[in-house]
């Protein structure tokens, strides 16, 4: 089994202004592609570094895998990247490369995306961006690294 955690890093959902479609949908991308029994926990947090650092190490207490989604790109507001930095062990460029270069292939806008992945103790944290329909290709992009990945450093349970 794994355990999911997805942190929705958004002012206005936070606020209620609108809906968060990202965290539902890292969630059904995740049901169809990785070959796990899956746990989700979710969270939704306001652009803040504070919010974003203490979302992220509650749902490292209890996930193998934590994603991020939002705040990654250019903006005065967009600081997950810089939450996520100090918390990371062991930094995992290669998978936001991997997102970046996907992604071009869609978005010309793609190349302006910040986000960082890392593992934390025995948890894999993720950034995503915001937008719902770019989860699909970023999480392509990665998942066959994944489950390696998560046995390397013991995010499955038994």
């Amino acid at each position: 089994m794994l355990r999911v955690g997805i942190l929705t890093v958004s002012d206005r959902a936070s606020q209620g202004v609108y809906e968060d479609f990202s965290g539902p949908a890292v969630r059904a991308y995740l049901e169809g592609a990785l070959p796990y029994r899956l746990e989700f926990r979710y969270l939704l947090v306001p652009d803040e570094v504070e919010a974003i650092q203490g979302a992220i190490l509650d749902l490292v207490a209890s996930s193998g895998f934590v994603v991020t989604t939002g705040g990654t790109g250019p903006a005065p507001r967009d600081v997950t990247p810089e939450a996520t930095l100090p918390l990371l062990e062991k930094p995992m460029p290669g998978l936001p490369e991997a997102i970046r270069a996907a992604s071009l292939l869609d978005t010309p806008t793609a190349i302006l995306y910040r986000g960082v992945a890392g593992v934390r103790g025995q948890s894999l944290i993720l950034n995503l961006p915001g937008n719902p329909k770019a989860i699909p290709t970023c999480l392509g992009a990665v998942l066959p690294a994944l489950p390696a990945l998560f046995r390397l450093i013991g995010a499955l349970d038994e």
